[in-house]
């Protein structure tokens, strides 16, 4: 039997998984971590905390699992796309991470359409300048911090610090790296004219690879860290999203997954590049050779519901440790007895500016019809349901873009709760499944990657194929969908009736 691992550094923690050959899970193992905010609307987070986390949790499964470290065929790795990681000529870290969900760099943006142009960008690159994409990031980092960028002699994504850590390469993949606003994403290689009017050495920049591409092995050093066998193959991987697809089987066009993680992703499959003009939303090469992917990413979806459990949910956790149950089940009861609609109350999910489709690192988040009748569970069922909003305005582009399927894979946290699903297949109009494996998302993912490095499966929807089956299913309930919809054109309104009352108050 072969054993494969798959490693998924998060936002919130890493999550690695051991599994067999047929995709069963053998043993499970997550560490978490703090986000750092320095000011309002940064996010920042130590690298080293990652490896920390990473190397506890490959030798967790391995403790855990009792198998040799040489029945490990392969590591895959997944991670929060966008981070940037600066390392100086000795392979030290230079300073925090910047994260995906961090909004400053919006002079930086202006800075990168100015000197490539707006549309030659989306062009070359197949997305605008936007501020959670790392070439934002490096420019930052030049102007603010230029004695530290000086330093720097190798910039990596968050999981190819850990590549760097297991392997000592300096290496992506295309997935990832989509989305650096640095990639030529139809031709799968780092665009010349990209780097060259933005002043950035492609020497900082990794070696690229495909997904199932092997980028190098577990060295001595981290095999005495991690317990795995030196020489353990590590495979190239994919960013969190593009490895979630793996763990769906979204590795076909026709096939789309919905993710509620502390990010919301609305994901697609397609054989041949699709862009957006407007650059509602992001086209990025697929963790599958030769294919794309068409996907939407809003910034706070579970980070929203997350927020409300910690600041207004204290009563709901001190019960659910009472009785050794979940406090999201107790606010899913508390917002099932409110009705469609929450009593008349709407949220608008931007608690960190919003990416797809708004483009506005500025927006803030909002309670819109806010009243003194309003209890607890009306205010948590319109932040599940501003969530859902939020997807569905992002499943419309694509859409638009005719890549958009029938019927959605749910994954992330959100997706299991029943629910929270069948809120989902009623506001976006088609029905929303689970796979049974997909509890482990991109863990999984990165682990059939890995075995397709190893020679395990012979290529992606074929392991797919052996692993991924769906189990639960809710359908579209048309006279909910109905009720919903006064709702959703009303959410859609309210974001450029607010936009120049969200740049004021960034101002203030």
């Amino acid at each position: 039997m072969a054993y494969l691992i798959g490693v998924d550094l998060g936002t919130s923690g890493t999550k690695t998984a051991l599994f067999d050959q047929e995709g069963r899970t053998i043993a499970s193992c997550t560490r978490t971590y703090p986000l750092s905010q320095p000011q309002n609307g940064w996010a920042e987070q130590e690298p080293e905390e990652w490896w920390q986390a990473a190397r506890e949790t490959i030798r967790g499964v391995l403790e855990q699992s009792g198998i040799s470290p040489e029945e490990v065929k392969g590591v895959g790795l997944s991670g929060q796309m966008h981070g940037l990681v600066m390392l100086d000529g000795e392979g030290r870290v230079l300073r925090p991470s910047i994260l995906w969900c961090d909004g400053r760099t919006g002079r930086e943006c202006g800075e990168i359409t100015e000197r490539v142009g707006k549309q030659r960008l989306i062009q070359l690159t197949a997305n605008p300048a936007l501020t959670g994409f790392t070439a934002g990031k490096i420019l930052w980092v030049r102007r603010h911090e230029p004695e530290l960028y000086a330093k720097c002699r190798h910039i990596l994504l968050p999981k190819d610090y850990l590549r760097y850590k297991l392997t000592g390469e300096f290496a992506t993949e295309v997935s990832d790296a989509s989305g650096m606003n640095l990639l030529d994403v139809a031709n799968r290689c780092w665009s010349g004219e990209v780097l060259e009017k933005l002043d950035i050495d492609p020497a900082l920049l990794g070696k690229l690879y495909e997904s199932t591409d092997l980028t190098g092995t577990v060295t001595a050093a981290a095999a005495a860290e991690t317990g795995l066998a030196p020489g353990t193959p590590v495979a190239g991987g994919a960013g969190d999203n593009a490895a979630a697809a793996m763990g769906t089987g979204v590795v076909r066009a026709g096939r789309a997954f919905v993710t509620l993680g502390t990010s919301g992703v609305v994901f697609a499959h397609a054989d041949q590049v699709s862009i957006d003009p407007g650059g509602r939303v992001h086209t990025f090469c697929a963790a599958v050779p030769g294919a794309w992917t068409v996907m939407s990413c809003t910034l706070a979806a579970g980070l929203s519901l997350q927020w409300f459990r910690n600041q207004f949910c204290a009563e709901e956790r001190r019960q659910a440790e009472a009785e050794g149950v979940d406090p999201y089940d107790i606010m899913t009861q508390e917002a099932e007895r409110s009705p469609i609609g929450a009593n008349r109350l709407l949220y608008l999910p931007y608690l960190m500016g919003e990416r797809s489709p708004l483009l506005d690192e500025k927006a803030r988040g909002a309670f819109i019809g806010l009243s003194a009748m309003h209890q607890r569970g009306d205010l948590i069922r319109a932040v599940m349901e501003g969530v859902s909003y939020s997807q569905r305005q992002c499943l419309d582009i694509l859409r638009e873009m005719g890549v958009a399927p029938d019927h959605i894979m749910a994954c992330g946290g959100g997706g299991r709760s029943p629910f929270w699903r069948q809120m989902l297949a009623d506001v976006l109009g088609c029905t929303v499944q689970t796979a049974w494996a997909a509890q482990e998302g991109p863990a999984l993912g990165a682990a059939i990657l890995a075995g397709v490095c190893a020679g395990v499966y012979p290529d992606v929807p074929t392991a797919c194929d052996a692993i991924v089956h769906s189990d639960q299913s809710c359908s579209p309930q048309p006279e909910a969908g109905g009720r919903y919809e006064p709702f959703y054109r009303l959410y859609t309104s309210l974001y450029p009736a607010l936009r120049g009352s969200f740049e004021t108050l960034y101002q203030l």
